[in-house]
């Protein structure tokens, strides 16, 4: 039999792919761990035996003292603010984020499409702008930032894993890289995804599985998953992805970082390679465009200067201010613990209550619980039938055009199906508005002395903590306020501890469905050994209403400074 088409354009852009990193770049091959996974290939490691690789761009020797403090030390304003003032240049801070992004690259599999070269390049002329004229390109000048390899960059591929759409790049910029770039940016790399976007594990037959550097067990989560495992290696200041899902929140989640899915026309999402029927989004649901970062201080900076120009970038954009008055009164968050499908497993509510605890302590923080609503147990199977209004079939046309098969996870999951016609499109719309409607409610909670405004609600990313590759279970609690259009981050809390196992300990609460079933694997001692969670990133869900963007950041900085403050204490802010 004749070999499949697509394996000969796959071994042609892995060979690309390793072209791009300089010999000087490469690692030695003792320090790149065995066992690097195909798409197929399983573990043969203990189950609770951590493998991590965090470690290797401080021990490797490829890095100067100097990257290592402008990579690991820094948050964008300071790190702009070394550039723009002359202590540093523009060319010296993107080399040792591409150095660092081509570590990464080697020990996780999260690039595809590495732009080194260019974006040096891009900083040369960058530090040469500030040398003849004293004034920076933009508040962003000289910062390293990454994007999904969906987003659009003239001249380079948006193959998302299909090799049917290699090696035919891009005719020009999406309106974010524009966006980006006119504020200074340097786009230093595209990054991996799983095949047809449409899973929380990010594996591809064109480069493979992107592999979690706290722990080749765990996920490194989708759609994202690349610039997550791009971020948490510090390859990256700020990582660009897309949210239909849960695809910006996930992968934050699993590797510790903070993210924001915003509304719909705050970031501009046009000018991508998605695999869809055009104009898809506009008619089902519809997906939003926003940052991976390192600190809430971060969102802060890079959404402060997105959001008020979006609107002279993207049709797709709204006006927008990064600015909210002081609240005069105290600031109400309230407590969301299920989504009535699918129960928390203990972990997941130990640190919801943790959190809870914590902003009661907070100065000017009102915390309450919130019932759950009605409604709410709705939102997860209308955000699926939303997403799958089209039968799949060009997807699946692309898919097969190069003999290429369905990676593991989507076989038998992934098929042809039937279109929605204009009736029952219309008819899934209106039960959508109806949704909404009661999902208003929850927002202001009434007693019989008062009526009192919710601000903010913490919930969780999911039901379950970072599991290992392709279990990741439920999604209904991140594609729930894509379906509302509510503003949604992740923050990280605490590790996975011991106390938390909770060894010989079964759950005992009514099962609920078939997805609460399925989650309950990963906690049933017969289907999982428990400590394969241990030290994995424990992160809650910060939600706001429709449009309150600023006011996610800020109920996400109150979350973060009652947990454990906006940075480390050696970071410079």
């Amino acid at each position: 039999m004749l070999p499949q088409r697509y394996i000969a354009i796959t071994e042609r852009k892995q060979a690309e792919l390793s072209a791009a990193i300089p010999e000087e770049w490469r690692l030695p091959s003792k320090l790149i761990p065995e066992g690097m996974l195909s798409i197929s290939e399983s573990i043969a490691e203990p189950k609770y035996q951590r493998v991590g690789v965090m470690d290797i761009p401080r021990t490797c020797g490829l890095l100067t003292t100097k990257e290592l403090d402008l990579t690991e030390n820094f948050g964008i304003r300071a790190l702009v603010g070394e550039m723009t003032e002359g202590h540093v240049k523009a060319e010296d801070v993107v080399r040792g984020f591409c150095k660092r992004a081509a570590i990464a690259q080697q020990l996780t599999r999260c690039l595809t499409e590495p732009l080194f070269d260019r974006a040096l390049q891009r900083a040369r002329d960058l530090d040469d702008y500030l040398q003849r004229t004293g004034k920076p390109i933009g508040p962003l000048h000289g910062l390293p930032i990454s994007v999904k390899d969906t987003f659009n960059i003239k001249g380079v591929d948006s193959s998302i894993g299909l090799s049917t759409l290699a090696f035919k790049p891009a005719k020009e910029n999406a309106p974010l890289v524009d966006l980006l770039e006119s504020l200074g940016a340097v786009i230093i790399a595209k990054t991996n995804i799983p095949q047809t976007l449409a899973t929380l594990d990010s594996a591809n037959h064109l480069f493979g599985r992107t592999l979690n550097p706290l722990n080749r067990q765990w996920t490194a989560g989708g759609s994202t998953g690349g610039e997550g495992a791009l971020l948490a290696m510090r390859g990256s200041m700020v990582g660009f992805g897309t949210d239909i899902g849960g695809s910006i929140r996930v992968p934050a989640m699993c590797q510790g970082l903070y993210g924001i899915k915003p509304s719909n026309g705050r970031v501009p999402f046009g000018g991508q390679q998605n695999g869809q029927i055009e104009g898809k989004g506009r008619i089902g649901l519809q997906a939003v465009a926003g940052p991976l970062a390192h600190s809430v201080a971060d969102i802060n900076a890079i959404m402060g200067e997105i959001v008020p120009r979006a609107e002279f970038f993207g049709e797709d954009c709204i006006p927008g201010l990064w600015s909210a008055p002081t609240p005069s009164r105290n600031f109400t968050v309230g407590v969301l613990k299920t989504d009535g499908l699918v129960t928390p497993l203990p972990p997941i509510l130990r640190i919801l209550d943790e959190v809870a605890d914590s902003l009661r302590r907070t100065p000017g923080v009102e915390v309450v619980e919130i019932p759950l609503p009605s409604a709410l147990p709705k939102c997860q199977g209308l955000a699926g039938r939303l997403m799958g209004v089209d039968d799949g079939s060009h997807m699946l046309d692309l898919i097969e055009s190069m003999d290429e098969d369905l990676i593991p996870w989507l076989q038998g999951r992934m098929k042809r199906g039937k279109a929605l016609d204009v009736t029952q499109l219309a008819k899934l719309q209106a039960q959508r508005a109806e949704v909404e409607k009661e999902m208003m409610k929850m927002w202001t909670q009434s007693s019989s002395s008062r009526s009192r405004r919710i601000d903010a609600i913490i919930c969780p990313v999911a039901p379950h903590p970072v599991p290992e590759i392709d279990r990741y279970n439920a999604v209904g609690y991140t594609s729930t306020f894509v379906l509302l259009d509510y503003p949604a981050g992740v923050v990280p809390v605490r590790p996975f501890l011991d106390s938390d196992l909770e060894i010989g300990r079964a759950m005992d609460d009514p099962v609920l469905g078939s997805w609460d079933k399925a989650n309950r694997k990963l906690w049933d001692e017969k289907t999982v050994d428990r400590r394969v969670y241990l030290g994995s990133p424990l992160s809650v869900q910060v939600v706001t209403p429709k449009q309150h963007d600023y006011q996610l950041f800020q109920a996400m900085e109150l979350v973060d400074r009652a947990v454990q403050g906006r940075a480390s204490p050696s970071a410079k802010l």
